[in-house]
C-alpha cells in the first residue's frame, strides 16, 4: 500500500452527484427570513441575486443532485484530489494513530473553493447572467471565482477585506490573471463602503462589509449576479466532492475515519468533507468524531450567539440562523484571512446544535507552530486557515499517544500556503501575535441582533 491513496484522473472517479445532508437531518433547517417583514422567504425574494437553479438547490430536500456535465469536465482538470497518509508526521508524533488529509491544494488557485465557483458560474452563465461580484477574505474564493469566470465568459468584480488586500497582494494579482477587478474593501465605490469609511476611515475591513458592498453592485444591475464563496447551502453542497472522494479512497486503504477535522470561517471546506460522513452515519453507518476548528479571535461556535442575523454589516441580505458574532462584529487581522467571517453556515451551526459535530478554537501562533511541523515532516507548506485544521489533528494524535489508541484521523487540507510566506516570516522574526477579539465590540455587536433572534 502506496502512502497516498489515489486513483488515475478519469471521468469515473469524479463524483456525478453533490450531496445534500438536508435529505438526513433528523430536523429541518430553520427557515430563511425576509430581512423586512421577518417572514419566510420564497424564491422570487432571491432571484435579484441568484440564478433559479441555484436558488433551487439552496431549499433542496433531495439527496443528490447531479453535477452538470460542463462542470465535471472541468473539474477533471484536477479532481480527484489525492487523499495521503501523513506517516512521517505520525513518526515525528510517535503516536499509533494513522493520520490521513485530503489535499485541495492541487487546484488551479491552490484551495478548495474551485468546487463551487465552476459550479456557480456555469448556472449564471447558462441564466444569461454577465456580470458576478462577490467578497472574499484571504483571496481564494476571489481567485476562484476569477478563474471559474474566465472559464464561462463571465466579468467578476472582487471587494476584497481591506486587511487582507494588504497583507496578499499576490492574490489580487491572481484575480486580475484570470481577468477579475479586485477593490479593497470599505470602499469609496458603494454607499455601503462609503458609509463604513465615513464612520471610520482607517477600517481594516470585514467579510460582513465586503459582502455588503458586493450585493449592493450586484442589486443595481440585471446583468449582474451575486455569488457567495460559503455559507449558504448550496455552496457546501458543491464542495462534498471532497468527502465522497475520501470515502472511496479511504476505503481502497481498507481504513474510514474515527475523527474527521476540518476548519471553519463560513463553513464551506469543513463541510465538504465532513457532510458524507455525518449523512453516512445519519443513515446508519459508523459513528464518527467531526471537529470543527476555528480561530480563537472570531469565534463563532465557540462564542457566538445561535440565532437570526443579517449576513452582511449594512443588513441587505436575508436572515439566517447560525452561530454569530454579530454582524456589526469586525475582527482583528490575523493571517487566516478565510476565517474572519462573524457567522457560520447555517447547516454547521444546526449540525452542532443537533449535537451532530463539537467545536474548538486557537490561537494563530500555535496554529503556525503546526503548520511548520508539517511542512517539515510532510512537505507542504498550508495555508493559515488550514493550520487550524493541523493543530487540531496533531492534538488528537497526541491524545491516542496518552490513550494507547489506534485511531484513524482525517482532516481537510484545504489550499497551499505559497501566497502567505510574510506570515510564516512574521512568525518566524517572532513578530506573528495572537490577536483577541475586543469583548466590548463583540457586545455590542451580540446586542445588536434583529429582535427576531431573541423571540
Amino acid at each position: 500500500m502506496t502512502d497516498t491513496v489515489k486513483y488515475l484522473l478519469d471521468e469515473s472517479n469524479i463524483p456525478t452527484a453533490w450531496y445534500n445532508i438536508q435529505a438526513d437531518l433528523p430536523e429541518p433547517l430553520p427557515p430563511v427570513l425576509h430581512p423586512g417583514t421577518l417572514n419566510p422567504i420564497g424564491p422570487d425574494d432571491l432571484a435579484p441575486l441568484f440564478p433559479m437553479e441555484l436558488i433551487g438547490q439552496e431549499v433542496s430536500t433531495e439527496r443528490y443532485i447531479d453535477i452538470p456535465r460542463p462542470v465535471r469536465d472541468v473539474y477533471r482538470l484536477w479532481r480527484p484530489t489525492p487523499l495521503y497518509r501523513a506517516r512521517r508526521l505520525e513518526e515525528a508524533l510517535q503516536t499509533p494513530a494513522r493520520i490521513y488529509y485530503k489535499y485541495e491544494g492541487v487546484s488551479p488557485t491552490g484551495s478548495h473553493k474551485p468546487n463551487t465557483a465552476v459550479a456557480q458560474a456555469f448556472y449564471n452563465k447558462e441564466a444569461g447572467i454577465d456580470r458576478l461580484t462577490t467578497e472574499t477574505g484571504a483571496g481564494q474564493w476571489g481567485s476562484s471565482l476569477a478563474y471559474a469566470g474566465t472559464l464561462f465568459g463571465l466579468e467578476v468584480k472582487v471587494f476584497m477585506v481591506k486587511v487582507s488586500f494588504q497583507q496578499k497582494p499576490y492574490r489580487k494579482a491572481m484575480m486580475e490573471v484570470y481577468g477579475a477587478t479586485c477593490t479593497a474593501s470599505p470602499s469609496e465605490e458603494t454607499a455601503a463602503g462609503r458609509a463604513i469609511l465615513e464612520q471610520n476611515p482607517e477600517s481594516t475591513g470585514s467579510l460582513g462589509i465586503a459582502i455588503s458592498e458586493a450585493v449592493e453592485q450586484a442589486a443595481q444591475r440585471e446583468d449582474t449576479n451575486y455569488a457567495l464563496g460559503s455559507v449558504l447551502n448550496h455552496v457546501l453542497m458543491h464542495q462534498t466532492v471532497i468527502g465522497q472522494e475520501a470515502e472511496e479512497q479511504l476505503g481502497l486503504a481498507e481504513d474510514y475515519p474515527d475523527i474527521v477535522i476540518g476548519c471553519t470561517g463560513g463553513g464551506s471546506n469543513f463541510s465538504g468533507l465532513a457532510l458524507p460522513f455525518i449523512g453516512n452515519q445519519l443513515r446508519g453507518g459508523k459513528s464518527v468524531r467531526v471537529i470543527a476548528v476555528e480561530p480563537a479571535a472570531c469565534p463563532t461556535l465557540t462564542k457566538g450567539k445561535y440565532a437570526y442575523d443579517f449576513g452582511d454589516t449594512a443588513k441587505q441580505t436575508p436572515l439566517t440562523k447560525m452561530h454569530t458574532l454579530g454582524s456589526a462584529f469586525v475582527p482583528s487581522g490575523f493571517h487566516a484571512g478565510g476565517l474572519r467571517y462573524h457567522g457560520m453556515a447555517p447547516i454547521v451551526s444546526h449540525a452542532q446544535e443537533l449535537g451532530l459535530i463539537e467545536s474548538r478554537a486557537y490561537l494563530q501562533t500555535e496554529c503556525f507552530e503546526a503548520g511548520v511541523l508539517f511542512s517539515r515532516t510532510e512537505s507542504i507548506v498550508p495555508a493559515p486557515e488550514a493550520t487550524h485544521a493541523v493543530k487540531a489533528a496533531i492534538d488528537e494524535a497526541e491524545r491516542c499517544k496518552q490513550e494507547g489508541k489506534s485511531e484513524t484521523i482525517l482532516f481537510n487540507l484545504c489550499g497551499h500556503g505559497h501566497f502567505d510566506m510574510q506570515a510564516y516570516s512574521d512568525y518566524f522574526a517572532g513578530n506573528l501575535n495572537d490577536r483577541a477579539y475586543d469583548q466590548q465590540e463583540l457586545a455590542m455587536a451580540l446586542a445588536g441582533l434583529p429582535p427576531v433572534a431573541t423571540g
